[in-house]
């Protein structure tokens, strides 16, 4: 695949694009995708449009949130990335679609993600938060060797945990 960044055995993920409209307004659609993370879904396939011409991080930082598709049949899964915040701090995040729940995406997207903050862009440290009653999420953050670390508000999710890993945890 041309535009990928870096790839997994089973994905590449790359950067969004334009024609990543119409997916990532039905993937923000599902309100149970939603429910732990505070956001609100795009009204329509032209406000994601419009999320996606004016994302700037990857140019910005040099990273962020990569699309995930699928080597076999090129379909769209979801998302997982870093992103950096105001604070410095820089974490991990995923989303994938529902009917791919359960089959390891998340897990094995965001181990990639995470190597390739260590090893491509020289990170120290990513953190990983998650609503306290998201199991699922809380799951993948320790199989991807997240640690505990606090437990503290995160943007809008008043009872949330937090967690992270260094690159010598890697080691």
């Amino acid at each position: 695949m041309l535009d990928c960044v870096f790839s997994t055995p089973r994905f590449y993920l790359r950067e969004n694009k334009i024609s990543d409209a119409r997916d990532m307004y039905l993937l923000n659609a599902d309100p149970e995708m939603l429910k732990f993370t505070g956001d609100i879904p795009f009204r329509d396939e032209q406000e994601a449009k419009y999320f996606i011409i004016n994302y700037k991080h990857f140019y910005k930082h040099g990273f962020g949130r990569w699309v995930i598709v699928d080597k076999n049949n090129k379909e769209f899964l979801g998302w997982c990335g870093l992103k950096r915040h105001a604070d410095g701090m820089v974490d991990l995040g995923y989303r994938i679609k529902k009917e791919h729940w359960g089959k390891g995406i998340a897990t094995e997207c965001a181990k990639a993600c995470i190597h390739y903050g260590f090893d491509q862009l020289n990170l120290t440290e990513i953190v990983g938060r998650s609503a306290k009653a998201n199991f699922a999420s809380i799951n993948i953050l320790e199989k991807v060797g997240m640690r505990f670390w606090k437990a503290d508000t995160c943007d809008g999710i008043a009872d949330a945990v937090w967690y992270r890993i260094d690159r010598f945890t890697l080691l």
